[in-house]
C-alpha cells in the first residue's frame, strides 16, 4: 500500500475520529506491550548480577547442568504464558476485554511480589515467575485484540504497533534498570536484583487503575447483544453523535458479520468454534500466518538476543560487567525508538507486507555478518562491526516479525474467531520462546556461538521465502472486510490478494457494506 493510498484512507477519515478518548484508550492498552519487555530485558540481568548469584546457588555442578538451571529461571515466564494466551481466550469472550485487562494485571503483580519475598529459594522464583507469565501472556492477546477493536482503519496499523513498540519500551527500562543497580547498589545487597524485578509490580498496579477510565470495545459488546452500549462507546471512541454515517456504517458492518457468522455457525458449541477454524479453508490460511510468524520470528535470533544480550556483548568484546550491560541499554534504545518509527512512519505508509519483508533481510544481512566474524576472524578490528550488526539486527526485527506478529494476528480472524485464534497463536509463541529461551544455552555449547548465528541466518533466510508466497496486504481494509481476502484460492491471498480485493481499500466507511457483498461475488465469480 503507497503513501498516496494512505492519504486517501485518511481524507476519507472524519477528523474526529483522531481524539483523545481513542488515544487515551489506545494508550493504556498498548502499554501493556511492557509487561513483556520488562521480563526480558531484567531476566537476563539479573542472573549476571553479582548479588543474585551470591544469593542464589547457580553456579554448581557441570557447565550443562549450570545452564539449564539458568534457562529454567529465564524461561518459566515463558512456560506460564502459554496458560495465561489460553486463559485469554476464556476471559476476553466472557468477560470483555477491559475486565480481562484487570485480571491480569493482578496475576502479574502477585507472581513477582512472589519472586522478590525469595531468600535463597529457587523453587519460590520458578512459581512466581510461572505465576506471572499467566498474567504476562494474557497481554499478548488482550492488548492487541482490544486495539484493533477500536482503532479506524486508516490507522490501524499505527495503533495497534503502539502495543509492539511497548515491549521495548519495557526493555530499555529494564537495561537501564540492571545497569543502573549493578553500578550504585553494593554487589553484597540483595537490593541490587531486588529493586530492577519490583518495575513489574508497580507497572502492573498503575495499569490496573487506568483500566477503570477507559471503554468496552464496541465489537465485543455486539457480540455479547449489548447494542445500545456498543453504540454509546463507538460513539465515545470515534467522538462522532449516534446518528453519524461513519459510526451508523460501522456498527451494521459488524452486525451484519456476526449475524453472517452466527447463522453459518448456528448450533455449534464452544468446541466447534475450533473445528471451525482448523477445518474452513480460510480459517485455516489466517491460522497458518499466525504460526508460521511465530515459528520463523522466534528462532531468527532476535529474542535469544534480547534475553542473553549481556552475554552475547562479552562474546564479542564488551566483557567488563558495567561496560556489557551498558551495551545492552543502547541496544534497549536502539529497538525502542525503531519500535514506534516504525508503528508511526512505516507500517501504514508501506504496509505490513512491504515492512515485514525490509524488516527480516535487514536481519538477515547482520546476523550472517555476526557468524562469519565468529567463526572467520574472531577478536579482529571487524568486532566493532559485529556489535553493530547486533544493533542493526534489532532494527530489523522491530521493523519485521515485531511489528507483523501482533498486528496482523489480532486483525486477521472473524469477531468470533479473534480471542480464539489469536489465544492459539500466542500459546504457540510462548511454547516457541520457552523452548528458543531453554534451548540456546545448550545450543551456544554444542553449537559454538558462530554456528548458532549461521543457523538464525537459515531462519531468517527462509522467513524471506515464506513471506514472498504467503503474506497478505491488509493495510488500509476495515477488519469485516478481510472475510473477501481470505476467500480466495490459497495460491492467490498472499502475492495477489491486494489487487484482487484492492477497492475494499479505496472507498469510505460509508460504503463498507456494500463493497464487501460486491466483494464476495466477485471473489465467487473469480473461483469458477
Amino acid at each position: 500500500m503507497g503513501i498516496f493510498n494512505h492519504k486517501q484512507a485518511l481524507a476519507d477519515t472524519p477528523k474526529e475520529i483522531l481524539n483523545w478518548r481513542l488515544y487515551w484508550s489506545v494508550a493504556v492498552f498498548g502499554i501493556l506491550g511492557a509487561s513483556r519487555g520488562f521480563d526480558e530485558g531484567l531476566v537476563g540481568g539479573m542472573i549476571s548480577l553479582a548479588s543474585f548469584n551470591s544469593e542464589f546457588p547457580l553456579e554448581v555442578g557441570t557447565e550443562e547442568e549450570i545452564a539449564n538451571r539458568r534457562s529454567n529461571i529465564t524461561s518459566m515466564v515463558q512456560l506460564g504464558s502459554i496458560g495465561g494466551a489460553l486463559l485469554a481466550f476464556v476471559l476476553c469472550d466472557k468477560i470483555g476485554r477491559v475486565r480481562s485487562l484487570q485480571v491480569l494485571c493482578l496475576l502479574w503483580a502477585m507472581g513477582f511480589a512472589i519472586v522478590i519475598s525469595s531468600f535463597g529459594s529457587i523453587p519460590q522464583i520458578l512459581a512466581g515467575r510461572f505465576i506471572a507469565g499467566l498474567g504476562i501472556g494474557m497481554t499478548t492477546v488482550v492488548g492487541p485484540t482490544y486495539l484493533v477493536e477500536v482503532a479506524p482503519k486508516s490507522i490501524r496499523g499505527m495503533l495497534t504497533n503502539v502495543f509492539a513498540g511497548a515491549v521495548y519500551l519495557g526493555v530499555m527500562v529494564a537495561y537501564f534498570g540492571n545497569w543502573g543497580c549493578s553500578i550504585n547498589i553494593s554487589n553484597s545487597s540483595r537490593a541490587q536484583w531486588v529493586l530492577p524485578q519490583s518495575i513489574h509490580i508497580i507497572f502492573a498496579g498503575f495499569i490496573f487503575m487506568l483500566s477503570w477510565t477507559v471503554p468496552e470495545t464496541p465489537r465485543w459488546l455486539i457480540m455479547t447483544g449489548k447494542h445500545e452500549k456498543a453504540l454509546a462507546n463507538l460513539c465515545t471512541l470515534r467522538n462522532l453523535p449516534n446518528d453519524h454515517p461513519f459510526v451508523q456504517s460501522e456498527i451494521i458492518a459488524v452486525t451484519q458479520q456476526l449475524e453472517r457468522e452466527k447463522e453459518s455457525t448456528r448450533g455449534v458449541s464452544r468446541w466447534g468454534k475450533l473445528r471451525e477454524l482448523i477445518m474452513i479453508p480460510a480459517n485455516r490460511y489466517r491460522l497458518m500466518l499466525g504460526i508460521m510468524s511465530q515459528l520463523l520470528g522466534q528462532w531468527s535470533g532476535a529474542s535469544a538476543i534480547t534475553i542473553y544480550a549481556a552475554e552475547f556483548f562479552a562474546v564479542l568484546g564488551k566483557t567488563g560487567q558495567s561496560e556489557k550491560l551498558f551495551a545492552t541499554c543502547i541496544l534497549g534504545i536502539v529497538k525502542f525508538a525503531s519500535a514506534y518509527i516504525c508503528a508511526f512512519f512505516l507500517i501504514d505508509f508501506i504496509g505490513r507486507r512491504r515492512a515485514l519483508y525490509c524488516g527480516i533481510a535487514l536481519q538477515t544481512v547482520s546476523v550472517c555478518y555476526i557468524a562469519i566474524y565468529l567463526g572467520v576472524v574472531p577478536n579482529s578490528r571487524a568486532g566493532l562491526g559485529a556489535i553493530a550488526a547486533i544493533y542493526v539486527s534489532g532494527f530489523g526485527w522491530a521493523m519485521g516479525w515485531n511489528s507483523f506478529q501482533y498486528l496482523v494476528n489480532a486483525e486477521i480472524y472473524p469477531i468470533r474467531l479473534r480471542a480464539l485464534g489469536s489465544s492459539l497463536v500466542m500459546c504457540f509463541h510462548f511454547v516457541n520462546q520457552f523452548g528458543n529461551t531453554k534451548a540456546v544455552p545448550i545450543m551456544l555449547l554444542s553449537m559454538n556461538n558462530y554456528g548458532f548465528f549461521a543457523f538464525c541466518t537459515v531462519v531468517c533466510a527462509l522467513g524471506l521465502i515464506w513471506v514472498w508466497f504467503f503474506v497478505p496486504e491488509t493495510a488500509g481494509k476495515s477488519l469485516e472486510a478481510m472475510d473477501a481476502l481470505f476467500a480466495l484460492p490459497w495460491h492467490q491471498i498472499g502475492r495477489h490478494g491486494k489487487e484482487l480485493t484492492a477497492d475494499l481499500g479505496s472507498h469510505s466507511e460509508a460504503a463498507h457494506v456494500d463493497d464487501l457483498e460486491k466483494s464476495e461475488f466477485e471473489v465467487e465469480e473469480y473461483k469458477k
